[in-house]
């Protein structure tokens, strides 16, 4: 009789090997759950993705626990069944939701979370950081990126979404945007972590946000950020009523200060350290004898009396336009005035005497900082309208002389010579809202000058940035080795 083999006669790691092998009811489980998981993605559309815009519920206007549908791209509050969110996906079967905070995505109305790497592209552009190594290549990236519609657009020089009057903020945002040190400082700040301000978190994302080289699209919208000014500016600056660009500078800069901690100390905050200097003030009260027909050239302190000094810190200087001339003829009309930069900053070089509010005054830089701001007063108001002087300035965009202006002991240590950083103007008429703001910026790599305008992004020569009506101007200091002769 023939002995047949059992499975109690195999070897025990064949016999392992069949028992470690699940059953198959429950291996198609295990697919099944898996495949579940991914199942609503392909209804993702990116194009219908915007970041940008202030993170509200849609129907209840809440801030907390703010959901985006993948597909339409709205916003909605919550993810349970009594949710906006939960009623969205049943309403129009819309599924994939991302958590605007948490970036975690989840599948609704089932309520499980998805972990897939093919939404990481999303979760990027909501929330896109960079590495150090990357900052530190940025200034010298010319590398073109990629939109989802495959349009070209250089990071860091992409338009911003005018939404009706806010173009003073615009030019701002880019100017400062393209000072190395604040904008390397706002990428890499991990604000959120720190507890800081609205203010502050909103231009960080906004900052990084320009710098994306991933943006589904070549543009952004500071949508979230004009709000939040609106806000912290008790209605001062509003996205639907255009302000003054110089107006609106002052006030950022120094409620950013604030913000970020710092006091009445300099180099107590990014803002001070890069853009605060100080200004000797001299003034002296007139005699008993003057007239105030008197001019200005013959304005002179009286060395036997006594001078008030003072040092002043400032995060702009004021520059003054020689008045533009009242009546001209047909031919006068057709030329347009121009001033050297070099004159009208001849204000600063400690002997040229002003007459403001019924004293002499005459001013010297004590210390200049690495950035330069100048504000080329355009605007003048009486008491019937709002006036404009048309004069234009006339600059080179490198290598520019401080040291006539400054009594800084330090200043040829530490450099003495500026070149142009940013360059904002303003065409149209003086009234609010009949005017537009623009602003030239340099890519620090290729030298190459760009003009903003909004959305619109192109390219410029240096030589027709002077013509333009000036109004705001950021100067960056040069090393000392790095100082050339024009």
């Amino acid at each position: 009789m023939d002995r047949r083999t059992t499975i109690e006669d195999e070897p025990q790691s064949k016999r392992a090997r069949l028992d470690s092998t699940p059953p198959p009811e429950d291996h198609e489980k295990q697919v099944e759950h898996t495949d579940s998981t991914d199942l609503y993605l392909d209804t993702i559309n990116r194009h219908m993705l915007d970041f940008d815009f202030e993170k509200v519920c849609s129907v209840s206007l809440s801030q907390i626990n703010v959901y985006a549908c993948l597909t339409c791209g709205k916003y909605y509050q919550g993810r349970g069944k009594s949710s906006h969110a939960y009623f969205h996906s049943m309403d129009k079967d819309h599924h994939v939701f991302i958590n605007l905070s948490t970036l975690k995505v989840y599948v609704l109305p089932d309520g499980y979370e998805v972990d897939n790497p093919s939404l990481n592209d999303i979760k990027y552009v909501l929330n896109p950081t960079l590495t150090k190594a990357q900052v530190a290549e940025l200034d010298t990236n010319f590398k073109t990126s990629y939109d989802l519609n495959n349009k070209k657009y250089l990071p860091g020089f992409v338009g911003l979404n005018n939404v009706k009057a806010n173009d003073y903020v615009n030019v701002i945002i880019q100017a400062m945007a393209h000072i190395p040190p604040i904008r390397d400082y706002f990428i890499l700040t991990d604000f959120e972590k720190k507890g800081s301000s609205q203010l502050v978190c909103r231009l960080s994302a906004l900052i990084r946000k320009m710098w994306n080289p991933k943006a589904f699209k070549g543009q952004v919208s500071p949508h979230e950020l004009l709000q939040e000014i609106s806000n912290a500016s008790g209605k001062r600056f509003k996205l639907t009523e255009q302000s003054n660009a110089i107006d609106f500078l002052s006030w950022f800069l120094n409620t950013l200060h604030k913000d970020l901690g710092g006091t009445r100390k300099k180099n107590s905050s990014i803002i001070y350290r890069q853009l605060q200097g100080e200004v000797k003030v001299e003034s002296q009260d007139f005699g008993p004898s003057h007239q105030t027909t008197e001019k200005e050239a013959l304005l002179m302190f009286d060395e036997q009396k006594g001078i008030k000094t003072t040092i002043s810190p400032f995060l702009f200087l004021a520059l003054d336009l020689p008045l533009a001339p009242l009546y001209q003829d047909e031919k006068d009309k057709e030329i347009v005035p121009q001033v050297p930069l070099t004159t009208i900053l001849a204000k600063f070089d400690g002997h040229k005497v002003q007459e403001v509010n019924n004293q002499m005054k005459r001013y010297s830089i004590t210390r200049l900082p690495q950035f330069l701001i100048f504000h080329i007063k355009r605007f003048h108001k009486n008491s019937w309208t709002h006036e404009k002087n048309p004069t234009i300035v006339n600059f080179p965009i490198k290598n520019v002389d401080m040291s006539k202006f400054t009594s800084d002991p330090d200043a040829e240590k530490v450099g003495d010579h500026y070149d142009l950083l940013a360059n904002i103007c303003h065409d149209g008429k003086p009234d609010a809202g009949k005017g537009t703001y623009k602003v030239h910026v340099r890519h620090r790599g290729t030298e190459q000058w760009y003009q903003i305008q909004d959305l619109i992004v192109e390219e410029i020569l240096p030589q027709m940035i002077f013509m333009s009506e000036s109004y705001i101007q950021i100067w960056e200091r040069k090393p000392p080795a790095a100082v050339v002769d024009n």
